[in-house]
């Protein structure tokens, strides 16, 4: 009797502290996983997804992926900025808002994921397909109506079935993972 109970007892006791452990372990997962996708110029982010219909955890994963939240990242082809826009790119969009901010103003976080958001949202609605907007946002709207004219690349004209650029695929594989660990991870 004294030991069925003792018994009882321990693997009860066992039981709670493996119980314990796992929930620490998961909440110690959940916070590593965190630091890798992290949530930064949350108001910028939240206050331009919503002005271009977007969700915030794409803006998030294009940041992560362009310049893994470096402000001041500037890329070889001369890309600026968190979302990483190209001056020209800027000053386009610049002109139907009657801005007028420099190339340096790429570099201000608001003012780069304003600009950014407005992009991606325009390559969205033209595009209708999240995978091919990407895709436009990284090689450029000119090179992705050439793919999806091209039947090597677009069965259809409107999606793509093949990325010819493998940088191009890269990014939007990124992304997508990105966007995906996002939502699941802070429920965006």
């Amino acid at each position: 009797m004294k030991f069925s109970k003792r018994f009882f007892r321990s693997y009860t006791l066992l039981a709670i502290l493996l119980v314990g452990a796992v929930l620490l372990l998961r909440a110690g997962y959940d916070r590593f996983q965190k630091s890798f996708y992290p949530l930064r110029y949350t108001e910028y982010v939240e206050k331009y997804a919503q002005e271009y219909h977007l969700e915030p955890a794409l803006v998030y994963a294009v940041i992560r992926s362009e310049s893994n939240f470096d402000a001041d990242a500037r890329s070889r082809s001369g890309a600026c900025g968190l979302m990483q826009l190209m001056p020209d790119t800027f000053d386009w969009l610049q002109e139907s808002q009657k801005d007028t901010y420099s190339e340096e103003d790429l570099f201000r976080p608001e003012v780069n994921i304003r600009y950014g958001c407005r992009y991606l949202s325009m390559m969205a609605e033209r595009y209708g397909s999240l995978r091919t907007a990407l895709c436009a946002y990284n090689a450029g709207s000119g090179t992705v109506d050439g793919w999806l004219k091209d039947s090597r690349y677009s069965a259809d004209g409107k999606n793509l079935k093949r990325i010819p650029y493998e940088e191009t695929q890269n990014y939007a594989d990124s992304v997508l993972q990105s966007y995906d660990k996002y939502k699941k991870l802070y429920q965006l």
